[in-house]
């Protein structure tokens, strides 16, 4: 029985490393808000999420599974959520935008942007 937990436990451990962000995704990468929401994506393929609506939040943290079109997955095995972007990041006049679950978020400056 021990041994069969050390087994899940290593399994979990390797299936919980982020992709890091791929080169032709970097635009992603970078802290993102909007009024009622926050995304964190760091390079490494760290992400953190957290949104506000009717009177509660919801929070996501977690590895950088994958992308598949311009939509992400964060988390880890069959935990995990995908995040429906319906704009890509979009660089308009030195203001990035991006639109994630029908929310318009602007990148913000950080030390985490590129």
């Amino acid at each position: 029985m021990r041994l069969v937990l050390l087994a899940l436990a290593f399994i979990l451990l390797l299936c919980s490393c982020a992709e890091p962000v791929p080169a032709q995704k970097r635009d992603y990468v970078g802290h993102w808000q909007s009024p009622s929401m926050s995304l964190l994506i760091l390079e490494d393929g760290t992400v953190a999420y957290k949104r506000y609506k009717n009177g509660g939040s919801t929070s996501v943290e977690g590895p950088l599974q994958s992308f598949e079109g311009d939509n992400f997955s964060v988390g880890i095995g069959f935990f995990s959520t995908t995040f429906i972007v319906n704009e890509p990041p979009n660089n308009n006049d030195g203001q990035w935008t991006m639109v994630v679950d029908n929310e318009r978020l602007i990148k913000q400056p950080s030390a985490y942007s590129h």
